[in-house]
């Protein structure tokens, strides 16, 4: 007798993706929860180990015999070198737990907690950058990478009409996508750059320029081709913004803000919305970079155009720190230097 071979019903795909969607939920609380409990874990080892540095004078040789006796008795579990144990004391001092637990950074793995903890200057920061890297799944790479360049600083601090242009809260979630300065280092080029070699090198580091612009941007293509009454214009750099619902024109000055950059970019915003927009996107928003730029005359400039357009300024060159400044030789010590250099080198021997 034949074995009849059922048929697979028509409703079967649709639910094998519920139940691999709720298997997959379910597995990411389960990683939430167990993250969660071992964070309390090194809280309550950090404050014992406060606690009893504190009333019985203990020194690092205890953290390191701790150490290796946890790694012994917990081969398979890390975590318990004597550097991270000094983290969860860091941790137990500056972080009270009660707080601690409604905060953000509750959420995070242990070495993105390590970074908040020792990179960024005050708790309000830590709390702040603890807040998107949960909001944006940054990586503790990316994490580092934004507390190094001051991205809390910088967000929010572009001149925009955002405000007057378009509607709340939209106004406020497209205020605080765009910054100033942005931070261009990554391409290796001087101050001099022309606007076609900056942004001929943000395409080439393209993976660079999305990160530093910020989550939600889209790449759609480089000098943008639109055309009016026969006549072709181009925009330098066009975006798509996935929770603005919008698209961004960027445009490069390698000069000084000017107010006319400000009408040629309305222009090019204009043509966008005609004749690229879909109807339910938002309306476009332009982002003018420039070299440099005074507050107020970019103010005045943005007052009388009717699209919402930001003005930040951008950096190819990072600026070094004051005390470093000051502590590098000058042109002439080195090449003092360099001679002296030359005067002691034996004669006719060969590099």
């Amino acid at each position: 007798m034949s074995r009849k071979i059922a048929a697979i019903p028509t409703d079967y795909a649709d639910w094998l993706a519920d139940i691999k969607a709720r298997v997959a939920t379910a597995r990411q609380r389960a990683a939430l929860a167990a993250n969660a409990e071992l964070i309390q874990l090194y809280w309550q080892i950090g404050r014992d180990i406060l606690e009893r540095q504190q009333s019985a004078q203990w020194g690092d040789k205890v953290l390191d015999r701790l150490s290796s006796d946890l790694r012994e008795a917990f081969p398979e579990m890390k975590g318990f070198s004597s550097r991270n144990l000094k983290y969860m004391k860091y941790f137990a001092e500056h972080c009270p737990l009660q707080a601690f637990g409604q905060q953000a950074a509750a959420q995070l793995p242990w070495f993105h907690i390590v970074t908040l903890l020792t990179k960024p200057p005050t708790a309000g920061t830590r709390e702040w950058y603890a807040q998107r890297a949960v909001a944006e799944g940054w990586s503790r790479t990316t994490l580092e990478l934004n507390i190094r360049n001051r991205l809390r600083e910088r967000q929010g601090q572009a001149v925009t009409n955002f405000d007057a242009r378009l509607p709340a809260p939209h106004s406020e979630l497209a205020h605080e996508t765009l910054k100033d300065p942005y931070l261009f280092d990554f391409l290796g080029l001087g101050d001099e750059a022309q606007e076609r070699e900056i942004e001929n090198a943000l395409v080439r580091h393209i993976i660079k320029f999305l990160l530093e612009l910020g989550s939600g941007f889209a790449f759609v293509g480089r000098q943008f081709r639109l055309e009016v009454e026969g006549d072709e214009f181009f925009a330098d750099l066009l975006f798509y913004h996935t929770r603005l619902k919008c698209y961004v024109v960027v445009e490069l000055k390698a000069t000084a803000f000017k107010p006319e950059h400000a009408g040629q970019l309305n222009f090019y915003l204009t043509a966008v919305d005609r004749q690229v927009k879909a109807p339910d996107d938002q309306p476009t928003i332009g982002l003018l970079l420039c070299k440099t730029k005074k507050r107020m005359v970019a103010e005045y400039a943005l007052s009388g155009i009717d699209k919402p357009i930001g003005v930040a300024e951008y950096q190819l060159v990072r600026a070094l720190p004051e005390p470093l400044v000051t502590s590098l030789p000058t042109v002439e010590e080195l090449e003092s230097e360099l001679s002296a250099v030359d005067e002691e080198q034996p004669e006719g021997r060969d590099e």
